[in-house]
Order: structure tokens, then sequence, then C-alpha cells
């Protein structure tokens, strides 16, 4: 098995630390776009300093029961999705409205002391594996996923924009990511898809969940995820 998909020119040169930004219902995969609306003070530190810097955020799930731990800092999962800002806008009154753009995998070694209000993680960053021979063929499951994916979630110009993305020819981790990113699921489900390194085995965990959402009646494209996403407040 080998690692694949070189890592984001964006971490030539990154320090291996990066503000941990915790959430309850937010994963963020490499090559998805996260819009987050920035209003608590700590936070909006933490973006000022990101500009100032190297420009990237963790996004972090919270472990189950986080609401009643007395931590004063309550438990993520390890594995969190590295986002570079691509996009700003400060207002008025101190808020940000941020476009983060998934970049990696990485793995939260520790959170060292800091004298800040928000944290900060040491990350390890990860490659994506991919297996020297495959039981199937890659690119007929990638076509299967997006065909699937589109099929839940009908609409002629939401299909074309999916197509239109996947046009690029993307390697089927990627394909994954992209899909997983918009699908209505719970946190704790994509989290699982984050946590998968093996691209092989994200397509297979993917392709089961689509083909179990495909039994019921299809997902409407408004009913239960927006697109374009709204933005996500902290």
């Amino acid at each position: 098995m080998t690692p694949s998909c070189p890592l984001d020119p964006a971490l030539q040169n990154f320090s291996g630390q990066a503000p941990l930004f915790p959430l309850p219902n937010v994963v963020l995969f490499p090559n998805a776009v996260l819009p987050l609306h920035i209003f608590e003070p700590r936070y909006r530190q933490m973006t000022a300093d990101a500009l100032a810097g190297e420009r990237l955020i963790a996004m972090s799930l919270l472990t189950p029961g986080w609401q009643s731990s007395t931590d004063t800092l309550p438990p993520i999962h390890p594995m969190v999705g590295l986002g570079r800002i691509i996009a700003h806008e400060q207002l008025d009154d101190g808020r940000y409205m941020l476009v983060l753009r998934g970049i990696a995998r990485a793995r939260v070694l520790y959170e060292p002391v800091v004298d800040l209000p928000y944290r900060i993680g040491q990350l390890d960053l990860c490659h994506e594996l991919v297996p020297a021979t495959a039981d199937f063929d890659r690119q007929s499951r990638g076509e299967e996923i997006t065909s699937l994916f589109c099929k839940l979630f009908p609409g002629a110009e939401f299909q074309r924009l999916v197509q239109q993305a996947m046009s690029v020819d993307l390697p089927l981790g990627s394909i994954c990511d992209v899909i997983a990113s918009a699908l209505p699921i719970q946190p704790a489900v994509a989290q699982l898809l984050l946590d998968e390194l093996n691209s092989d085995l994200r397509s297979q965990m993917l392709w089961q969940l689509l083909k179990r959402l495909e039994r019921p009646e299809p997902v409407s494209s408004t009913s239960t995820i927006p697109f374009p996403p709204r933005f996500s407040a902290n």
C-alpha cells in the first residue's frame, strides 16, 4: 500500500501546529468547501491569528457526551480536517465570514499548553493510502458513487454541477470526500469516513451508505441538506 495524492502546496512549509475549532456537528473533508460564521470572541481572535499566519484551521468533531464533560477542553476525535481560509470578510462588529477549503486529513498528537483563548493542536499530516491492486475498477466505482448521489439528489442544475466537479479526473478517494461532504449524514458517520485513510475501503463504505439511502424514498435535494450549504455558526 502506497501513499497517494501529494499534500497541498499550502502545506509545504507547514509548522505542524494549527488552531483547533471544535464543533459538535461539522466534519471537514479534503477538497470540500465549508462556510463559517465566526462570532465568539475567542474564535474571532483565532481567525485573526490564522489570517496573520498560515491561514489554517483544523476542524475537529467533539466526541459524544461533550455537553456533560467537566473538562475545560472537551474531548475531540483525533482525526481532524485541516482547512485553509480561501475567503474572508470581517464585519463592522468584529464578526467574520469565512470560507475554508479542506486540504488534508491530520491527526492530533497533543495539544500544547498555550496562553490563548482557543485550542492549538500539534498535528501529524495523514497521507491517503491506495492499495497496489484492487478487486474492483476504481473508475467505475467513482462513476457509480457519483451516479447514486445524483439519483438521491435530483435536479438538473444540481446534477450538472456535480458532474462538472467530477469531470476533472479526480482520484477515487477525492471523489468520495467531495460526495461525503455533501451528504446529510450524522456527524459520527462522517467522522468514520474521515478516519479511513485507505481510499478503496472508504469508497466501499460510501458506496454501501449510498445504497442504503437509495432503498427508502429518494432524498429531496432541498429537504435535508441545502445546496449551496448555509454558513455554519460557531
